[in-house]
């Protein structure tokens, strides 16, 4: 179940519209229903505890009476938006309820012009893909007060701008890979002899030229075809440039995520039980879910909610990820979000998510363009 926030064409991030993307409840809720629901989350999120009749009464004690309220936080409950922890408890939000506030009820807090540039400033720090998108999980950390994660591309799935080989002591060459989307990976290769440094600067040449635009899987099946080619196995040149490309490409990095600010949620009342904390750490190490995750976030424009049951790691810790793309111009490369509790501020939070894949991708963009036209 995902809950997208749709950008207005052309618009900015204070004219974000909710495009639900779950399944709709059967029930239409009343303008009081939906009143009593927005007031009871908004109340928890800042809270964190169980919300009863009686404090939302206090609120609406001019319009509602306290029997009212009882029985529309009853029916809320009955119809999937509230829950009971205890029978003598208040109420907390569902998912659905979450869902409902996020796609129909909230108003988004637009971020600020001093927090606006505060990011490009700091982004404006970057010098490459890599510095950039650590800058951005930092940044989501820190603003958000939640864990920043963003997921990088696998860089055999991205398009080739640049290759260059290096010369390194002993029979060794350095083989760095440049994407189109500025990310960079490199790998040490052992050679049969030491080669010089004009002969690798011309098979870097060959092949930049050759292959730039294309993705590095694609150029993996052409180099095989390649050197089956008798007249590449004939040049002594085509020989040594197809062997260290094959061998520079062949282990390029996968899917990599970049977390942040994991000691933040130390501080949230959720994480007063151990055993979770552990379960959280444990996630964050292994990372596999969160690839997973993230990944479900870049098909499709805007901002995307998954909360609880909506995918297996947020059911299992009772978190959410708020996430969105970000790219290099209209190509998107990677996702970003925030990760945290179930209770928190989206108001504040999807809006903040939007801008950082904006602004990334603003960032991403110059550095290619300014290192296309660098070289």
């Amino acid at each position: 179940m995902l809950a997208r926030i749709q950008p207005v064409e052309g618009g900015e991030a204070s004219e974000m519209q909710t495009k639900p993307t779950h399944e709709e409840p059967d029930r239409i809720l009343s303008e009081r229903e939906r009143d009593v629901l927005k007031d009871v989350i908004s109340r928890y999120i800042v809270g964190a505890e169980p919300v009863s009749s009686r404090a939302i009464s206090k609120q609406h004690q001019k319009r509602l009476s306290s029997a009212t309220i009882r029985n529309t936080m009853a029916d809320l409950e009955d119809w999937g938006y509230l829950s009971q922890p205890h029978t003598s408890a208040g109420r907390i939000p569902t998912r659905l309820g979450y869902h409902f506030f996020i796609d129909a009820l909230m108003k988004e807090r637009v971020p600020a012009p001093q927090l606006r540039r505060y990011v490009s400033e700091n982004l404006g720090r970057g010098h490459d893909a890599e510095s950039l998108t650590l800058i951005a999980s930092h940044l989501l950390s820190e603003l958000s007060e939640q864990v920043g994660v963003v997921l990088t591309p696998a860089l055999g799935e991205v398009v080739l701008r640049a290759i260059e080989f290096v010369p390194l002591p002993g029979a060794k060459v350095l083989c760095v890979i440049v994407s189109a989307s500025g990310f960079i990976d490199n790998k040490v290769i052992e050679t049969d002899e030491c080669l010089p440094r004009e002969q690798l600067t011309r098979i870097s040449n060959y092949l930049t030229e050759n292959f730039t635009g294309m993705s590095l899987a694609a150029i993996r099946t052409q180099l095989l075809k390649l050197m089956a080619d008798e007249r590449a196995q004939v040049s002594s040149f085509m020989q040594t440039a197809l062997t260290l490309a094959q061998s520079g490409m062949e282990t390029a990095h996968g899917q990599t995520v970049l977390v942040e600010g994991a000691e933040a949620l130390l501080t949230k009342p959720e994480l007063k039980d151990l055993t979770l904390i552990q379960r959280l750490f444990d996630a964050f190490a292994d990372k596999a879910q969160l690839v997973t995750m993230l990944n479900r976030c870049i098909e499709g424009r805007g901002v995307r909610v998954l909360i609880g049951d909506d995918a297996d790691l947020t059911s299992d810790l009772d978190f959410s990820l708020v996430a969105t793309t970000y790219g290099v111009a209209d190509q998107p490369v990677g996702s970003l979000g925030i990760f945290g509790p179930s209770r928190m501020e989206y108001q504040r939070l999807v809006p903040l998510v939007h801008f950082l894949g904006e602004a990334l991708t603003s960032a991403l963009t110059h550095e290619v363009v300014d290192g296309t036209l660098r070289q």
